[in-house]
């Protein structure tokens, strides 16, 4: 072949690359390094690529055009869960050629094929030369991920560009040294060091540097002013301890969710030694955000009525969707908009309270469902209990019949905020799930020991419970009793299972997706249904198996999947899949909004570009793997 013609080929094999990740960002010296060492292979319809026994793969191959399918081989070979087709663009086997080893899985042309093939030594050469490829070919999901969020963020580059990035790091936000004392300066001393220095917040740290305290501005009035505090008294005696820190790698995010969650206006910034580097304000984050967390938190804590909740609840949303045109990640969003909302829920329970006597009872509200697992989206109803203690003195009925009207006038309040009424009535206005502590375990327990369809459902949904308001060692003691009940029943435990595999993954075996016919809903997926569920039910059964307490999904992955072995990698890869379904979840909830219809979690695979196809598909890859991993170990 002349040069003239080599060179044409290359530049055919670099533009078709160009077009898919994540030969779309290789370093350009990379880029024609792979582009001048590959060759085309044709492969006709229902022909081998490559099998184990061909022992350590001699190629890699990047689907050129037409479709390949990878089948599992072996003795953990199950049919409807190991297959997956890979199209352009997509390249095999990334695992086993970077271990030199054969590969796990048969890949067999579905129709006429073509492959670029990249020999084994040039792979290993590619990797060496090209850190993107490198970080590709181990955390390949997360790497998509990264890619289709930058992506996004170009999608919203005018409204992001009017804002800075709320994943700024707190050393890039301190711009000044930190005003600090020590713990026994007396508070005089302190307090005119506030004023000489203009600053709200009075950081205390030790002779080492590391902060010991805190005193701000509005605890000079209540602790001080109306407390009649001698100021000669060390300042140690009237200061907030512990202080609320982060470390300087963490974000303008990662400071607005503690102010969030704590109800706090001051984050005190540490370095790796827990030294003090500076103090981040509320006021330091008003810059980086067109709704800011002082304007929605002080409206919530001051609301005196439900319409100033109302609108505190608009902020929130508005808030999240800011925080999504800038590419924030699912998981920190979906906590974002939880610990918001708990505020907002915990400010109408107050209000509630104020009209209701419920004074000397034993109670806390409970959250169910995603509220439950602190993965809300924008779109969510209500899923809430009540749990009591009963006085041994006290007469039942009346009780609950308080505790009833209260938690009917909640429901509606929540209703009124944005939060609609539950359709199937799971709700703590309902005397079903306002319940003694007795009356909880009976009804768990009962689940537990005849796990039929109905109580199975039920489980999924109230088993994901943590306490909103009230008495949290109700809820410890039972979430302590639940795990030690449900960890020594393996019948349930494997009902539970098949209950989780009750619902595969959209994935087609000769086109990509599994789409509904639904002549409503037409070429789309829920992806609630047939997306994070197959994550959540999944992580429920590890969590329930290995006692895992917490309640959100990766939590329970990362902690249940440690727990019976199952490689870090491998859950690191699970937990993206479920986080990129939550994204475009919360991606398609936001166009909705932007057009003013009610939000839903439907997506059309055909309507999203190349990149967020792929890793969807990839999302549900990962969704069976932990299937998989259900059905291998209780061999249903």
């Amino acid at each position: 072949m002349d040069t003239t013609a080599s060179d044409t080929l290359i530049r055919t094999h670099l533009d078709f690359l160009r077009r898919h990740a994540p030969f779309d960002r290789m370093e350009p010296d990379a880029l024609r390094f792979l582009g001048e060492r590959l060759s085309t292979a044709f492969y006709p319809a229902e022909s081998e690529i490559l099998v184990p026994e061909d022992g350590p793969p001699r190629f890699f191959y990047i689907v050129y055009r037409g479709k390949v399918q990878a089948r599992q081989t072996g003795a953990v070979s199950v049919t409807e869960y190991s297959t997956l087709t890979l199209g352009p663009g997509e390249g095999f086997p990334i695992g086993a050629i970077s271990a030199g080893r054969p590969s796990t899985n048969s890949h067999l042309a579905v129709e006429d094929t073509y492959c670029f093939q990249l020999p084994a030594a040039d792979f290993l050469r590619l990797q060496e030369l090209s850190p993107s490829f490198q970080i590709f070919c181990t955390r390949y999901i997360a790497s998509l991920m990264s890619q289709s969020r930058e992506q996004l963020q170009v999608q919203f580059a005018q409204r992001a560009a009017e804002q800075q990035t709320m994943t700024t790091s707190l050393s890039n936000l301190v711009s000044k040294a930190p005003v600090f004392v020590g713990p026994g300066v007396a508070t005089r001393a302190a307090l005119e060091k506030m004023v000489e220095a203009k600053v709200g917040c009075m950081a205390v740290a030790g002779d080492d540097e590391k902060p010991v305290g805190v005193l701000t501005q509005s605890d000079i009035l209540k602790r001080i002013v109306l407390t009649g505090f001698d100021l000669a008294r060390p300042i140690a005696d009237v200061m907030t301890t512990p202080p609320h820190t982060l470390g300087g790698g963490a974000t303008a995010y990662d400071a607005a969710l503690e102010m969030a969650t704590h109800g706090v206006r001051h984050i005190l910034v540490v370095d790796a030694e827990d030294r003090l580097k500076g103090v981040i304000s509320e006021r330091d984050l008003f810059a980086l955000q067109r709704i800011s967390l002082r304007q929605i938190r002080s409206g919530i804590e001051s609301a005196a009525d439900i319409e100033a909740l109302q609108r505190a609840s608009r902020d929130i949303r508005q808030l999240a969707l800011n925080l999504l045109a800038q590419g924030i990640g699912a998981e920190q969003l979906t906590q974002f908009i939880s610990a918001l909302n708990d505020a907002l829920t915990r400010r109408i329970l107050e209000l509630n309270l104020n009209r209701h006597d419920l004074y000397g009872v034993e109670y806390a509200w409970l959250a169910f469902g995603s509220e439950g697992r602190h993965e809300q989206t924008l779109s969510t109803d209500q899923d809430n209990g009540i749990v009591y203690l009963l006085p041994e003195w006290a007469d039942k009925e009346p009780l609950k019949l308080r505790l009833l009207e209260f938690a009917k006038d909640v429901n509606n309040d929540l209703a009124a905020c944005g939060f609609p009424l539950c359709t199937g009535n799971i709700m703590a206005s309902n005397p079903e799930l306002c319940l003694t502590v007795d009356e909880w375990r009976e009804k768990f327990g009962s689940w537990i020991r005849e796990p039929h369809p109905e109580a199975l459902l039920n489980a999924t949904i109230f088993f994901d419970f943590r306490v909103l308001y009230g008495d949290e060692k109700l809820a410890h003691n039972l979430r302590h009793w639940l795990l030690a009940l449900t960890g020594g029943n393996p019948a349930f435990l494997k009902a539970m299972a098949a209950n989780a595999l009750d619902v595969a993954p959209p994935l087609g075996k000769i086109r990509d997706f599994v789409t509904d016919d639904d002549p409503k809903h037409p070429g789309s997926i829920d992806l609630k249904k047939f997306g994070a569920r197959l994550f959540v039910d999944a992580a429920r059964v590890l969590a329930l198996r290995t006692g895992v307490e917490a309640t959100s999904t990766v939590q329970r992955l990362r902690q249940g999947g440690s727990r019976i072995g199952m490689p870090a990698e491998e859950l690191s890869a699970m937990a993206d899949g479920f986080h990129f379904i939550q994204l475009l979840r919360l991606r398609h909830q936001h166009l909705d909004t932007d057009h003013g219809a009610p939000g839903d979690n439907r997506v059309k695979p055909d309507n999203l570009n190349e990149l967020d196809r792929r890793i969807l598909k990839e999302a549900f890859r990962q969704a069976r793997k932990i299937q998989l991993r259900l059905k291998l170990d209780y061999q249903i």
